[in-house]
């Protein structure tokens, strides 16, 4: 789970923070190639492995919680508000990393207001309004619905 607030722990390094996202993982002295899937997945990351998270910028924060997520090697990754308050730049890094997380054969649980970027990454969508389904369905017949590109994709 990458939640909402990153929830990195700010006193450990970068690598620290990287390492015990496989702390659960029974095969621990096989982490290491995982680690460098991450840094490769996430180069802003490479050069900061001794640097304290608590430092990093909000993105590249977002970047550690993910990249840790990943280190468990899951089967399902849930993702919330992965791209809240990032700059336009970094959302774009950030779905190409959550696609390639997906290309890996990782099932993604995506929550996310940016419903431009998100739906067509997805193969199933929910749309919550005031806590309530308004809207699911296959993400390429929801894109298309008129609702949906009125509220949520700015179309009219």
């Amino acid at each position: 789970m990458v939640p909402e607030r990153r929830e990195v722990f700010p006193e450990m390094t970068v690598r620290e923070n990287l390492i015990m996202g496989a702390y659960s993982r029974r095969d621990r002295g096989r982490w290491s190639g995982d680690l460098e899937g991450v840094l490769s997945l996430f180069e802003d990351l490479r050069g900061r492995q001794g640097q304290r998270a608590g430092s990093l910028s909000g993105g590249q924060q977002q970047m550690l919680a993910i990249g840790r997520a990943v280190m468990a090697r899951p089967r399902l990754m849930l993702l919330d508000e992965p791209t809240l308050g990032l700059a336009p730049l970094l959302v774009q890094r950030i779905f190409a990393a959550i696609e390639e997380i997906a290309r890996s054969g990782v099932t993604i649980l995506l929550v996310e207001q940016n419903a431009y970027r998100a739906l067509p990454l997805s193969r199933f969508a929910y749309v919550l309004e005031t806590g309530r389904v308004a809207l699911s369905g296959e993400s390429r017949e929801l894109v298309k619905d008129p609702r949906i590109k009125q509220s949520y994709l700015g179309e009219i």
